[in-house]
This record gives structure tokens, sequence and C-alpha cells, in this order.
């Protein structure tokens, strides 16, 4: 492999775990366990009501982890879990629920968009694009590697 594309790659790698250590210690200064915001996340950026299993597939979390944090905020009162169906469940935030993912998640997703924001729109378009790529091409190597392993 190309020495080049090796030291790019570790660039990368290095940029993707300290932008998770910041997502970490923002958790953190808002009292939040990972988990716990990593769910409040979901809900605020959904409207306050989502799928189950979109948690489990948005946040990559085991559905252990995200059920112990569940069982939390529900313990707490922030959320209801009702069916959609006779399979699925959806989280719905109650209404100290919505006041709690306000100044928690909220705050995250607001810093978000105001980081976002003061993009150009190219920069923005080009970010996206390139981040949509590598995940489709990522997504392909990755079936090749159960392939392989076979």
């Amino acid at each position: 492999m190309d020495d080049n594309v090796t030291q790019f790659n570790r660039r990368i790698n290095y940029l993707i775990e300290e932008t998770d250590a910041v997502y970490h210690e923002i958790a953190v200064r808002l009292g939040l366990s990972d988990s716990v915001m990593l769910i409040l996340y979901a809900l605020e950026d959904a409207g306050g009501q989502i799928p189950l299993t979109t948690i489990y597939r948005q946040t990559g979390a085991s559905k252990q982890t995200i059920n112990s944090a569940l069982r939390k905020l529900e313990t707490d009162g922030h959320i209801l879990l009702r069916m959609a169906d006779r399979k699925r469940k959806i989280v719905c935030l109650t209404e100290s629920g919505k006041i709690y993912a306000a100044r928690t998640a909220g705050r995250l997703l607001a810093a978000e968009n105001e980081i976002y924001g003061a993009w150009p729109k190219e920069d923005l378009e080009a970010y996206l694009r390139l981040t949509e790529k590598y995940l489709k091409e990522l997504r392909e190597k990755a079936k090749q590697l159960g392939k392989d392993a076979l």
C-alpha cells in the first residue's frame, strides 16, 4: 500500500477518534452517559419520537447498552415506549423528556448546526458527497471481508 495513503488513513482515523472523544466530553459536561446522549440526540433530531430499531441502527451501540439507557430514561420519566404494531416499539419523549432533551442533546444539535451553518455551501456539499462515497465503498468492502473469511 502507498505510504501516503497509509498516512492519510491514520490522519482520518485520528480525527474520527478525536471527534468521538469530543462527543464523549460533551456528554460528560451535560451530565449524561454516552448511551443516554445517543438516545436523546436521536429523539431530539427526529422530533421527539423514533422507532427503537432506528436507534439501534443509528447509534451502532449494542442492544443491551441502549436498552439499559432506555430503562434509565423511562424510570426517570423522560421517555415512554409504545407499540407501533405487534413487533415494533416507538420511543417517545414525555413532556419532561422534551425539556431534558432540549437542554442536553438539543444544545449539541444547535452547536453542530452553528458550525455547519458557518461553512460555505460548497464545503458542506463536498463533505457530504465524500462522506457518502466513503460510506458506500466501505459497506462494499465490509461485504467482501465477510465473504473472504469463509
